[in-house]
């Protein structure tokens, strides 16, 4: 067994944006690391639009519902002190005029309004949120979430997928797109973080975005260009003024943009991509060394 195969870390594939190719980089380098012999496990987070299944085309062996605890109330208990809809920063529940309205939607399942009921008037019960579902691609594992249509909150969802990633694989995250709550919660935690950015200056607005966020996380990250030839060199020279290693740059290429529309994994339809994605996959895993024997020596 190498020494590749025994390499245990989590890579989480973000974007400031959504469209920049997130989930072609996070699928296609499963595919990498698995056909390296390395242990290694897909996990979609971008639970509100998945799609990592039609690349990898996955065997699902289990799915079950998931959901967060949601207060209801018992009336004949209840005497409308209120101390319920203080507690709460997000107004899911509410007392007017002595009566307790609860609003399950905006529910973030911390459990402090039953807490500090001083009636014991509040019970928890689950409020169905979505579903999770595990399976096997070849030999990746593929973990996802599908958040139910109607739900307006995905990070309790992403944190009972994340549940499921194995301790003993390299784990791909593919994170919703954007900065807000959901990317936070993917990548939290992660060892290391792919940027994926394009050319043009809605991807650089978003980059710079996604940087201050991964930052404030204190995440070591590079950055994809992906369809480098399609647009200027603005990303290039942000990327090199605030020092961030450009991992990788991926031209446009029409052939590639057709096998992704049939669902192909492009390091099994062409021998270039494959090449991008190999040096792609050495390049995280030389960044994450560098980070661990940083973080070792300022110890």
């Amino acid at each position: 067994m190498s020494s590749e195969s025994r390499i245990v870390m989590t890579i989480a594939v973000a974007s400031g944006k959504g469209g920049t190719g997130k989930t072609t980089i996070a699928t296609n380098l499963a595919a990498v690391f698995a056909s390296r012999g390395c242990t290694t496990a897909y996990v979609d987070c971008d639970v509100e639009a998945p799609n990592g299944h039609i690349f990898l085309k996955p065997k699902i062996a289990q799915s079950w519902t998931s959901g967060v605890p949601t207060p209801k109330i018992d009336a004949e208990k209840c005497d409308g002190c209120g101390e319920c809809g203080k507690i709460c920063q997000f107004s899911a529940i509410v007392v007017i005029k002595g009566k307790v309205l609860t609003f399950p939607d905006l529910c973030h399942g911390c459990g402090g309004c039953s807490l500090v009921c001083p009636m014991h008037a509040i019970e928890e019960v689950e409020h169905e949120i979505g579903t999770v579902e595990v399976g096997l691609s070849g030999e990746i594992k593929y973990i996802a979430g599908r958040l139910r249509i109607g739900e307006a909150m995905s990070p309790p969802l992403i944190r009972a997928v994340k549940l499921e990633i194995p301790s003993d694989s390299i784990v791909l995250i593919d994170s919703p797109p954007g900065t807000s709550c959901p990317m936070i919660e993917a990548v939290r935690g992660a060892d290391y973080v792919v940027l994926v950015t394009e050319p043009t200056p809605f991807g650089l607005n978003d980059l710079k975005l996604a940087v201050e966020t991964v930052r404030e996380l204190s995440r070591p990250f590079g950055v994809v260009i992906n369809q480098c030839d399609i647009g200027d060199s603005q990303v290039e020279a942000y990327c090199r003024k605030e020092e961030i290693p450009i991992l990788e740059q991926i031209p446009h290429d029409r052939s590639v943009a057709e096998d992704y529309s049939r669902g192909h994994l492009l390091v099994e339809s062409s021998k270039d991509m494959r090449a991008y994605f190999n040096r792609l996959a050495d390049k995280v895993l030389a960044a994450n060394r560098e980070s661990s024997t940083s973080k070792s020596a300022s110890l």
